[in-house]
């Protein structure tokens, strides 16, 4: 993983309070308050459902706040929702790029929508599939193209016309480990070069260790806020699991011998110390009864979200493993398709 940069002072890049959104039926967003500083790495953690889609849709201005207000790179999202636009940009849930299209003629039609100038289109195309490693395939039809690289093609998309921010929701949902690692390698450069603030969702919990804070978010409302480093270190104990000849008799021992309470299971034993790792050699010497295997978990986020809400962020997704249902997801409009041009 790469180390965090150094984020700069400043006025907030996001700022948001008592943002709100309701649906018929429906409140899918329940007051959120939001401070993310130009540079930083800004992640939303929560199981589908959560909210936090529609959240980036109300600061992306997708979406009308119900309450509340909001503002990104100095501009309202609701009184100066043009000037939101031309200051960010967006990565979707799902593709939307034209598979009929060439990665350069993608490019090309989003920088005529933003109204870039020809000469300056052609510059920051050439600069952007670089960075994102699609210098080679600028001619090739996107439907030739692997997910991982539709997905690049769509980072370079959203930073055509030089935004203050990128929003990525549930950027690599779809892809498989080694196209994640690949994103993930992509969006670090990204950040470093471009210098810009990005703001993702995501329900992965090892993507949530790539940011500098994340929020986690369930049913509506951020339950937490931090470094993922604090908010595990919050959590305070590591988790330590053992298997014995006789588990009763170490269960025992544990409580007499260093006044631990420890719950049995099928996999044998667990008990929460605060230094798993300096434990164990004494757990061994003095336990007592011989130990067959000893396992040491540092506290996750996951531990985390179960600590905050109590369940895992895996039950608090939908058991059917649906998408949200589309009374608590903002409309997105589809663009047209564009035939492609003859060069």
């Amino acid at each position: 993983m790469t180390s965090p940069v150094q984020v700069p002072s400043g006025p907030p890049t996001i700022l948001a309070r008592g943002l709100c959104k309701s649906y018929p039926g429906v409140e899918a967003v329940r007051g959120v308050d939001l401070t993310v500083r130009p540079g930083e790495t800004f992640g939303f953690l929560g199981p589908n459902g959560a909210g936090k889609s529609t959240t980036i849709a109300m600061l992306c201005t997708l979406a009308r706040p119900t309450a509340g207000r909001a503002s990104v790179a100095g501009a309202d999202v609701v009184t100066a929702p043009d000037d939101v636009r031309r200051r960010i940009g967006l990565v979707f849930q799902d593709l939307t790029v034209d598979g009929e299209l060439t990665a350069g003629e993608n490019l090309r039609f989003h920088a005529d929508l933003y109204g870039l100038p020809r000469h300056t289109a052609r510059a920051r195309t050439a600069e952007m599939l670089g960075l994102v490693g699609l210098s080679d395939r600028r001619d090739s039809l996107v439907r030739t193209f692997s997910g991982g690289m539709k997905r690049r093609l769509e980072i370079a998309r959203g930073l055509l016309h030089s935004p203050q921010v990128l929003f990525l929701d549930e950027p690599t949902i779809g892809l498989d480990p080694l196209s994640r690692a690949q994103l993930w390698e992509h969006l670090h450069r990204v950040r470093e070069e471009q210098a810009i603030t990005l703001f993702l969702t995501t329900h992965y919990l090892d993507e949530a260790e790539h940011c500098d804070r994340i929020a986690i978010m369930d049913d509506g409302r951020i339950v937490t806020e931090g470094t993922p480093a604090a908010l595990k270190a919050a959590i305070g104990t590591d988790r330590v699991r053992l298997r014995t000849i006789d588990d009763r008799m170490a269960l025992t021992a544990l409580r007499r011998r260093f006044g631990l309470d420890a719950t049995a299971g099928s996999d044998g034993l667990c008990i929460h110390v605060p230094d798993g790792a300096a434990f164990v050699p004494a757990l061994c010497a003095d336990l007592g009864v011989p130990v067959l295997s000893v396992t040491v978990t540092r506290p996750s986020l996951d531990d985390v979200f179960l600590c905050c809400t109590g369940r895992t962020i895996r039950d608090a997704e939908d058991p059917t493993g649906r998408q949200p249902s589309p009374a608590s997801r903002p409309p997105v409009r589809r663009a047209r398709r564009v035939r492609r041009r003859a060069p």
